[in-house]
């Protein structure tokens, strides 16, 4: 049995019919060509899937699309607007932050969540606020300097 699905990404209304048993990630991978989120694990463990729903960051591995059902749900697409980076993905650019870029959209939002709520982080509170998050080629140490260049930059804005 199919499952209406209506809710919000990137702050534009979707309604479509899918499968019960999909995931988000599947949904805005595959459904909706948002290719940005991407899946390392399957678990929930690496993070590299992170989206954000109602503002909280969410692994969209492990939450079924229709959980999402009235929710606002913002993907690393939405981070860029009028072709200018986000804070964020400029101080990952500058800073060195990323490498393959496999974990970046995840860290992306994860980061974003996390400087909503404090946007003047100590260093330990960005790699607590980062530990779902996992990243095989930086070591880290560049992602946390860029979420601190951005947390300020922000600050600025």
């Amino acid at each position: 049995m199919d499952y209406k699905l209506k809710f919000s990404v990137n702050r534009q209304t979707v309604k479509l019919t899918i499968e019960p048993y999909l995931t988000l990630l599947e949904v805005l991978r595959d459904k909706l060509g948002l290719t940005g989120t991407k899946e390392g694990c399957g678990t929930g463990d690496c993070g590299a899937c992170t989206v954000l729903v109602d503002g909280r960051p969410v692994c969209a591995c492990l939450l079924l699309a229709a959980e999402a059902e009235g929710s606002e749900v913002t993907t690393v697409e939405s981070l860029a607007s009028n072709e200018k980076l986000h804070p964020l993905q400029e101080a990952f650019i500058a800073a060195g932050g990323l490498q393959c870029g496999f974990c970046t959209p995840g860290m992306l939002m994860s980061a974003v969540a996390f400087l909503t709520q404090n946007p003047e982080p100590g260093e330990t509170d960005i790699r607590q606020a980062l530990a779902g998050n996992l990243c095989r080629c930086t070591g880290y140490d560049k992602i946390v300097r860029a979420v601190q260049v951005a947390a300020r930059e922000m600050a600025h804005d």
